[in-house]
């Protein structure tokens, strides 16, 4: 594990290096309302977590409506907001006609894919020839058309942003670059509706909290909530694989980098360039940036799956940091299981 503190933290990265980039929204109450009107939009329970000397609380996102991830509240809000915003009667058919392109490695595609099927849009994602067949097979069961392109995500999302640019289709990423923020600054507010049900849950405020990064949308996110909700009083520990560390290495050098590695074990988080919009906040509100290895990723599962709690790397890395970092027995922590186990 590399730890390293943030020397930004509560005044932020100046807005020339971040390209203009806004901080990430805290107007939980939208995401709440238009999950109102959605039949499978359930609370996601927070379960205590054993075994360890510090308590540990963890928010269980493995099933958030039926996709098994946080992911369900991001894509799938952005497209629900362009509905209601059509004013229809029939919010089925309000996007009838519209094409959502994007790309994917794991569960943002399948939030596209959901929320456009709601809606009667089309999605389109473009996935690398490296992603397994199953979950391609899992995203035209969503009705989603599947586009294979290249040998990496980075590939993939260049098809993506070609086939948009042709085809006047709307380009739905869950990362952030210059002049592309509208979309993904609505999409992070979509996982503000997870961190206030963790708010609202703990028992009390926690002492840590550790929040898992890949481009850094979930953490960006939920540490905006968190501080406007506690304060300065939580350490917020940011954590990544250290085979992809974009964000404590831009932390480290005051600007966004794009970093190069090795393939990680926690596929979710093997994120090279960061967001610029969960840059900007989390260079405000994140105490530590640290990354753990594959071994730690890979050790904490066994733990977790004994106690009903079964997830991936990526899921469970805030976890294994905090095992890693053996936080004192007075300590109360609050961590994400951000997605189910895989089959």
């Amino acid at each position: 594990m590399d730890i390293a503190k943030n020397p930004w933290r509560g005044v932020g990265l100046a807005a020339e290096v971040l390209s203009g980039a806004p901080a990430p929204s805290v107007a939980a109450d939208r995401p709440s309302g238009l999950l109102k009107q959605c039949p499978k939009a359930a609370e996601t329970p927070l379960r205590e977590l054993e075994g360890f000397e510090a308590k540990v609380w963890a928010k269980d996102e493995r099933g958030r409506m039926g996709l098994g991830s946080f992911k369900a509240l991001g894509a799938a809000y952005v497209i629900a907001h362009a509905a209601a915003k059509t004013g229809a009667d029939d919010l089925t058919q309000a996007l009838r006609g519209q094409v959502y392109v994007t790309a994917s490695a794991g569960n943002h595609g399948l939030s596209v894919a959901a929320g456009a099927r709601l809606f009667g849009a089309r999605a389109v994602i473009y996935l690398a020839e490296t992603v397994p067949e199953g979950f391609a097979e899992r995203l035209r069961a969503k009705g989603a058309e599947v586009v294979r392109e290249g040998t990496n995500y980075e590939a993939s999302m260049a098809g993506a942003m070609r086939a948009a640019s042709e085809n006047g289709w709307t380009l739905l990423s869950d990362s952030s670059w210059p002049g592309y923020f509208e979309i993904p600054h609505r999409l992070m507010e979509g996982y503000l509706a997870m961190a206030e049900e963790a708010a609202r849950q703990m028992p009390a405020p926690p002492t840590h909290i550790f929040l898992q990064a890949g481009v850094g949308g979930l953490a960006g996110a939920s540490a905006a909530w968190f501080r406007h909700v506690w304060g300065d009083a939580p350490e917020i520990i940011v954590v990544e694989p250290d085979r992809a560390p974009a964000l404590q290495a831009s932390i480290q050098a005051g600007k966004p980098v794009e970093t190069t590695g090795p393939v990680s074990n926690m596929g979710r988080l093997d994120c090279k360039v960061p967001s610029l919009i969960a840059l900007a906040g989390l260079a405000r509100d994140a105490d530590l940036f640290v990354t753990i290895t594959d071994a730690e990723a890979d050790a904490i599962l066994p733990e977790l799956a004994a106690q009903g709690a079964a997830s991936t790397q990526s899921g469970a890395a805030g976890v294994a940091a905090m095992k890693a970092m053996a936080l004192p027995a007075e300590a109360r922590v609050l961590c994400i299981i951000s997605e189910e186990a895989e089959a």
